[in-house]
């Protein structure tokens, strides 16, 4: 069964949101993209207290001055759309107000008919935190994990019924209710959120990170969700960030997916073989317009299609 391939929706400043994202959501699922992707940053600070991904120095891409609100994004897309599956990557569930959030995704899943999939993670912007007021950066695994049940509880059967730290509903009557299970995704970039994918997560979704590397930690999760008895098999999306560049790059310091279409593809191919059931492609970043996304969006799918993937 050939590689499910999912693509990033144009979500940055150089868009038109109203007009880009229905355009690009359409012509995507024409040409073959089976799902189309959100991410979420909320703010741009100036001076920024940390480095991007929480790494000293590494400066934060200027597209990230003005990044769409991700269950937005999906809205639109999911109107302009009939069969791709919806998804986040990742939405940074502890900025969210867990009830909120549970009741959006399901209000979404019901509208889109049921194609909804829920990437969630705990971010690392100190900076974002602090601007969302729901709990102190600290606490993140905790209001994630709050989260998760606040899903359970809202998606499940009425009457509601939950009592946290962040959370209190009395027996409710609660709904639009999903058309069908979401399917949440994690990261596991620790042992603990390893454990808590494997726990109570329906599959991985990890980035990019060379393909031995991600053979090893999906070697590695695996062997850990067998020694802790779990049933059901892990479902898995890679999520790929393209640096996009015309030419080929031909520099020593060249890393994973980045450069030329074809140089993209040999790494989607390299990849493809550790085994995963999705690739989602992010190429919003490197081009200037929707159309330029659309093309090189069109040229990658059928480039990877006739790479074997």
């Amino acid at each position: 069964m050939a590689t499910r391939l999912g693509l990033s929706l144009p979500q940055m400043k150089q868009y038109d949101i109203g007009r880009d994202i229905p355009a690009v959501a359409r012509a995507a699922e024409e040409i073959g993209y089976e799902s189309l992707w959100v991410f979420e940053r909320i703010l741009f600070p100036e001076p920024a207290r940390q480095g991007l991904y929480g790494i000293p120095g590494l400066a934060w891409p200027d597209q990230y001055r003005s990044v769409a609100d991700p269950l937005v994004s999906l809205t639109l897309a999911a109107a302009a759309t009939e069969r791709a599956r919806l998804g986040t990557s990742v939405l940074v569930a502890p900025l969210h107000v867990p009830f909120q959030l549970a009741r959006a995704l399901a209000s979404l899943d019901a509208a889109s008919g049921g194609r909804v999939v829920a990437g969630l993670g705990t971010g690392w912007s100190h900076d974002e935190y602090a601007a969302a007021s729901v709990a102190p950066f600290e606490q993140r695994g905790k209001v994630l994990d709050e989260l998760l049940d606040v899903c359970a509880a809202v998606w499940g059967p009425d009457p509601v019924h939950y009592e946290g730290e962040l959370t209190v509903i009395a027996p409710s009557v609660v709904g639009p209710k999903p058309a069908r299970p979401i399917p949440v995704l994690l990261p596991a970039n620790s042992p603990k959120a390893a454990r808590r994918l494997v726990d109570r997560a329906d599959g991985w979704m990890p980035g990019a990170a060379g393909a031995e590397e991600l053979a090893r930690q999906w070697r590695d999760l695996q062997e850990m969700a067998e020694e802790r008895g779990r049933k059901e098999p892990l479902q898995s999306v890679l999520r790929v960030n393209t640096v996009y560049t015309r030419d080929e790059y031909t520099g020593d310091d060249r890393r994973p997916f980045q450069g030329s279409v074809p140089q993209i593809v040999e790494d989607l191919v390299a990849h493809d073989e550790v085994g995963l059931e999705e690739i989602l492609i992010d190429l919003q970043g490197r081009v200037r317009d929707a159309q330029e996304l659309t093309d090189l969006a069109a040229e990658v799918y059928e480039q990877a299609r006739a790479a074997g993937i």
